[in-house]
């Protein structure tokens, strides 16, 4: 089924989660719902804070092929950065245009591309060393002239101090020039982007607290590090065009889409959590999603006052091992996970004041911390709109397919 998008009213915060409960009554959970006026409000908040730059998809943070699709119908959106090369050539089906945001070392992978007109065309490779360029050629000798972007670590170094994602190697401009060198020397390579994805600003909330650092030395951090990055990016773009011309600079991610456009070498940005508006995107000064997508857990237990138990739950997020990678409980206010159990394989026990009033076969919306994780439980989407569900959508699971 389609995601009927242009039949998208405004969205509301009243009400939102009584209008996703009314509207599910009939479908036995867990499941998961996306709200159509939800997430049309966030791709349209997204555009706007782009200021005109192309926006490019994410594909993790969505996981789901006709959300992409429907997406990529959208003005302001043009592209998709996929995870892996598999995910890239299923993809590179319907979508001309697809940046690999990872290096690959995947040989059948590999192989499959090279035999693939149309995904020759449609695929660009991210390496961060010569070394890639290697192995590359070592799974598949004397291949076609593949598309190669490479990547400028973007983290801010202060000292001993580190604030950004361990990725590419590549910090100098200096460095990118010759990395970019080695792949136009290279027979059956060519350079045609550069790619830096500055999560210290794209993934840290800049308003509250989060860890042990305060909110205001997060945001004294990313201004260092955006006047920091301003330079040597300029620098390693000017470094990479001495070689050729650059048919993309990629930057950014749904936190820092404002700081990103405004930056002049930028030609497009990365961003996927923004569409659905996990709950870790909750604490920016700059923006609020909108709660696009939940998951709806069904009350079955009943163990005693003040507290009831729900089937299933523990879609616990990737990253560090703090407590802001727990699902959040979304609706009926009132209610809090027990710390002692947390959010669990098979069942859940939510306690709170609201907890008396929930009977058996009623349900629980949880929000998940990051965006598409939640797409690899379930294998459907139930798009609702208004006061009904309007559509039912496979995500990656449901097409018998798994990111990773």
């Amino acid at each position: 089924m389609s995601l009927p998008l242009a039949d998208a009213g405004p969205w509301s915060a009243d009400g939102h989660w009584e209008r996703l409960d009314a509207a599910t009554s009939a479908i036995d959970g867990p499941f998961a719902a996306l709200s159509l006026e939800a997430l049309a409000h966030n791709l349209r908040d997204m555009v706007t804070r782009a200021a005109g730059t192309p926006l490019r998809l994410a594909t993790k943070s969505v996981r789901s092929r006709p959300v992409i699709e429907a997406v990529l119908q959208q003005p302001g959106w043009r592209g998709v950065l996929a995870a892996t090369l598999p995910e890239a050539l299923w993809l590179s089906a319907t979508v001309d245009d697809v940046l690999l945001g990872y290096p690959t070392v995947d040989r059948g992978a590999l192989r499959a591309l090279v035999a693939d007109e149309r995904a020759l065309a449609r695929v660009t490779l991210m390496v961060d060393s010569v070394e890639h360029l290697d192995a590359i050629d070592a799974a598949v000798a004397r291949h076609p002239e593949l598309r190669v972007a490479v990547e400028l670590d973007s983290a801010l170094e202060v000292g001993p101090m580190r604030f950004g994602v361990r990725r590419s190697p590549q910090r100098a401009p200096a460095a990118i020039g010759a990395l970019a060198r080695a792949v136009a020397a290279r027979p059956g390579f060519r350079l045609v982007g550069l790619m830096s994805y500055e999560a210290q600003h794209a993934g840290v909330p800049d308003a509250q607290s989060r860890g042990a650092s305060p909110a205001f030395l997060v945001r004294a951090m990313q201004r260092m590090s955006a006047a920091e990055l301003l330079d040597r990016r300029a620098a390693a773009v000017a470094a990479a065009r001495e070689v050729g011309d650059l048919e993309f600079v990629n930057g950014g991610g749904t936190g820092s889409i404002e700081t990103t456009a405004a930056d002049p070498v930028i030609t497009e940005i990365g961003a996927g959590s923004g569409v659905f508006g996990p709950h870790l995107f909750d604490g920016y000064r700059s923006f609020s999603p909108a709660p696009a997508l939940a998951f709806a857990l069904p009350v079955v237990r009943r163990p005693g006052p003040g507290v009831v138990t729900l089937l299933g739950g523990g879609w616990i997020a990737s990253g560090p091992r703090t407590i802001d990678r727990d699902p959040v409980i979304a609706w009926p206010s009132g209610l809090r996970l027990a710390s002692e159990e947390g959010a669990g394989e098979v069942q859940t026990p939510v306690l709170g004041r609201r907890a008396d009033a929930l009977r058996l076969g009623d349900r629980v919306w949880m929000r998940h911390a990051k965006a598409g994780e939640p797409c690899e439980r379930t294998d459907t989407l139930h798009v609702v709109a208004g006061d009904q569900v309007v559509s039912t959508l496979a995500t990656y699971r449901g097409e018998g397919r798994t990111l990773l």
